[in-house]
């Protein structure tokens, strides 16, 4: 069993990690594949996040552009001229108005049917025409005014700032717009040649790289909050998933284990029924009750025969108690039990077997223990279990020690220590399990099915109490079980000046003769 264990967790190991390494692999051809075939070099559905994103801002800063550009004619045509001025006004409008058309259209579209790469060089484009207007309008009153140049740089400050804020999304339509305004001033700047138009085009070009460092900035978080977004819509598919998967497998599990509830409580009563005719019929030939055997090999047979029919009755019953306790159906019948009486009852019922194998068993109880309150029944069993096992490993001529006793936290404990060849401290989880068996027993001429101390464990939990292995090998094994003080029953105090329970049957007496005399004189009165 050990060995069948470690191979299946080997085996395990490696699918898990080739499992991993496929979920990998597919992850980065997947990104790959998204990178070729998007324009920005992210996922395609983190193109359309971005659009769609560059698109609503633009529809919630229209009224704020629209009160700039009217702004910005007025005041410019105090250089340009009214005609000039208005004239401007209306082509930049008619443009801002172009991109807020598209802007919802491409809102309108199915996320499907969004032709990306067409949208992304529309806006790009429409951007380039709305930045080549405002170049036209502040480039225009150089010359006409000696206030032109600063109320020019004023502006176009304000139309960097508000662009790379609006268009940050899409950091190419932010270059196409605010490059050709600042390029134009400052040229315009440099042609002048003073050291105050040098000092205002260097201005205008940090401003520039200001901004549009800003922008970048502002697309590099926009786009992590939209992979982390990714990431947990993706983290939180897959854990539906495995919520799927793992209820599917609980589904298939409980219905696993009502069919070999099933499968148990029907083998149960058909193994039974015949084992009964083998043990009753082996037992009469065994005792050759109709008279002696013509062959005496025979009364060893039968002998056998009875020897392997009880064997196979108890390992059904602790199938049966195991798949019980497995299932939460097993019921304790709680009453007051002696600990050392239980213990030195299965003492007796085992020390003809430990006398054969030339096993000495010792016995050290602590005097006048209390009673528990507790199933008889389970806990013969695990002292049985626990005892049985100590037996059948320990070589002939060992010692086998019983003890009973209180514990530091006042309730009680039973020790069985035994000096067989003790079990590997990387094999006592897999003794503890179900079905479990270690080298030693596995190299033992008795062989078990591996149930007795996973039942020993199991009943002593129903009880509330602790169940330790402590185990060294070639030198012995020793099984603590303890029960909780709540278990153990205290005496109760007694009742003192209670009164006599005699008076008042006295005092009832002598109230009926009282009311019988009267009773008397009355019918006298009444007959006189």
């Amino acid at each position: 069993m050990p060995s069948t264990t470690s191979e299946q967790r080997d085996l395990a190991s490696p699918a898990a990690a080739s499992s991993t390494k496929r979920r990998l692999a597919t992850q980065h051809v997947r990104e790959a594949r998204d990178r070729l075939t998007s324009t920005s070099g992210t996922r395609p559905v983190f193109d359309y996040e971005l659009l769609r994103q560059f698109a609503q801002n633009r529809l919630s800063a229209s009224p704020v552009i629209l009160v700039l550009v009217g702004t910005i004619g007025l005041l410019s045509g105090l250089w340009t001229g009214a005609l000039t001025s208005a004239v401007w006004t209306a082509g930049t409008l008619l443009i801002h108005l172009i991109v807020i058309r598209q802007c919802r259209r491409f809102l309108d579209e199915p996320p499907n049917t969004a032709n990306l790469r067409s949208s992304r060089m529309r806006f790009i484009m429409l951007d380039l025409f709305f930045g080549m207007a405002w170049t036209f309008i502040l480039v225009n009153p150089i010359g006409a005014d000696e206030q032109a140049g600063t109320f020019m740089l004023f502006v176009m400050l304000l139309v960097v700032a508000i662009s790379s804020m609006l268009a940050s999304s899409l950091p190419v339509a932010v270059f196409a717009l605010t490059l050709p305004v600042t390029i134009a001033i400052a040229l315009d700047f440099v042609v002048k040649g003073t050291l105050h138009d040098y000092i205002l085009a260097v201005m205008a070009l940090a401003a520039e790289g200001y901004f549009s460092l800003l922008a970048y900035r502002l697309y590099s978080t926009t786009l992590a909050t939209l992979e982390a977004r990714a990431e947990k819509d993706a983290l939180i598919g897959e854990l539906e998933q495995s919520k799927s998967i793992s209820d599917e497998a609980r589904r298939r599990a409980e219905t696993a284990n009502i069919a070999k509830s099933r499968f148990l409580a029907q083998m149960s009563h058909e193994l039974r029924t015949p084992l009964n005719a083998i043990l009753g019929f082996s037992e009469v030939m065994k005792a050759e009750i109709f008279g002696p055997h013509s062959v005496p090999a025979y009364q060893d047979y039968a002998a056998d025969i009875h020897n392997s029919g009880v064997h196979l009755l108890n390992l059904i019953n602790e199938i049966l108690d195991l798949s019980r306790i497995e299932a939460g159906r097993y019921e304790l019948n709680e009453e007051a039990v002696s600990l050392n009486r239980v213990v030195e009852d299965c003492h007796h019922l085992l020390k003809l077997r430990a006398g054969n194998r030339g096993i000495t068993i010792h016995e050290m109880f602590e005097p006048d223990l209390p009673r528990l309150w507790a199933d008889e029944r389970a806990v013969r069993q695990i002292c049985l279990n626990l005892l049985s096992n100590a037996i059948k490993f320990t070589p002939q001529g060992g010692e086998i020690w019983l003890k009973v006793g209180w514990t530091a936290s006042g309730g009680q404990y039973m020790s069985v220590k035994d000096t067989g060849p003790g079990i590997p401290e990387e094999e006592i989880p897999i003794v503890l399990a179900s079905f479990g068996q270690g080298t030693n027993s596995i190299k033992s001429a008795e062989q078990g099915a591996g149930l007795g101390l996973p039942i020993a464990k199991n009943l002593i939990d129903l009880h509330g109490g602790t169940f330790t292995l402590k185990s060294k090998l070639r030198i012995g094994t020793e099984v603590i079980v303890t029960f909780p003080p709540e278990r153990v029953m205290a005496a109760l105090a007694p009742i003192h000046n209670a009164p006599p329970l005699i008076e008042p049957q006295a005092d009832a007496a002598s109230t009926q003769e009282e009311r019988t005399s009267r009773a008397r004189k009355a019918l006298l009165a009444t007959l006189g």
